[in-house]
């Protein structure tokens, strides 16, 4: 354990420094420092949260990118489920040890073929987390050249005032709450690489734990604990259009409750939860084809207020992507979102 400052962003536009204790592992950066530039990301004037007229005039001035190797349309894949142990009575767990050398688990995935829309040219379609758990944005949202993706600290302090503000636009909510992010990327020797497992990254549990995790204290906690409380990534690319390796996810109203289960994660200090996630004929997956730097996801992992509001996902191996293909590179931040 070891005490930080967490950064607080509120509708109010208004900055404020939450002091708290923040359990690290290997695999979860917890560390946040304070960030002073408030200067936005996008491109053009955010989107009127009261229309989409805005957004519409944004996404049609966006060019795509084109190459013939990015696959586009409906694909056809094999992706990993959750099957449980083969002992009933335990509880589904996963060891994860310092360096990740060490990845024991009592259940094991099975493969199932799947059929993947493509979502390009619907994004209109896809904007509430409300109803889908997930919200393709076209933005155009720009790149700062001052970000490092090699490097946490400037990841922070120039990428996070973004998805604060991003955040706030889009849920409506009242205040963000970043607590970590994660690069991966595809090709040999990478720190971490695409998660090729469906997979949920919250639960109801670990959901209030977080809460409880980055509040000032339990009064606060438990205030929070009492209203609308989120947990969402935000999704994007960082070398270009994706060519293989896209993010599958799926419609959180064809996930039902007894697909998600939820699993252990046994840190060396800590135990915390992610979910599994059984297949089922009914799942409506899709994918947003060659989605660039520019656009981002979201993906509503938990909310309070629907519990089934929760976005299964998954990176697929394409079978129609080129041998030569561009491995992709990625960044999800975390947040909490408040209201």
């Amino acid at each position: 354990m070891f005490a930080t400052l967490l950064l607080s962003f509120t509708a109010q536009r208004s900055w404020t420094y939450i002091y708290c204790a923040i359990v690290t592992s290997s695999s979860i950066d917890d560390s946040l420092k304070p960030h002073l530039t408030t200067n936005s990301l996008r491109s053009t004037p955010p989107p009127n949260m009261s229309s989409t007229t805005t957004t519409t005039q944004q996404a049609t001035s966006h060019i795509h990118a084109t190459s013939s190797s990015i696959p586009r349309g409906t694909a056809t894949t094999s992706m990993k489920f959750y099957s449980p142990p083969s002992d009933p009575t335990e509880v589904p767990y996963q060891y994860i040890a310092e360096h990740q050398a060490d990845y024991r688990r009592n259940y094991i995935d099975l493969d199932h073929t799947v059929t993947i829309q493509d979502a390009r040219g619907q994004e209109s379609s896809y904007r509430s987390l409300d109803e889908h758990a997930f919200a393709l944005l076209p933005g155009p949202y720009k790149t700062d050249s001052n970000i490092n993706w090699d490097d946490d600290d400037s990841i922070k302090t120039y990428y996070y005032p973004h998805i604060n503000q991003l955040l706030l636009e889009e849920t409506g909510g009242k205040e963000v709450v970043l607590f970590d992010h994660t690069i991966r990327r595809c090709h040999p020797g990478a720190k971490r690489s695409a998660v090729n497992r469906v997979h949920i990254d919250q639960t109801p549990k670990s959901a209030a734990d977080r809460v409880r995790l980055h509040s000032v204290d339990p009064s606060q906690a438990e205030e929070r604990l009492q209203g609308r409380y989120r947990i969402i990534n935000v999704w994007r690319p960082i070398n270009g259009a994706v060519e293989s390796n896209a993010l599958a996810f799926a419609e959180a109203g064809s996930t039902r409750a007894e697909d998600v289960v939820s699993i252990e994660h046994r840190y060396p200090h800590r135990t915390g939860e992610t979910a599994g996630v059984r297949f089922n004929e009914g799942q409506q997956w899709k994918y947003w084809s060659g989605m660039d730097e520019q656009e981002r996801i979201l993906l509503q992992c938990f909310d309070s207020a629907n519990i089934g509001t929760r976005v299964p996902h998954s990176a697929f191996a394409d079978p129609r992507s080129d041998e030569g293909a561009k491995g992709r590179e990625s960044i999800e931040v975390r947040a909490l979102v408040f209201g």
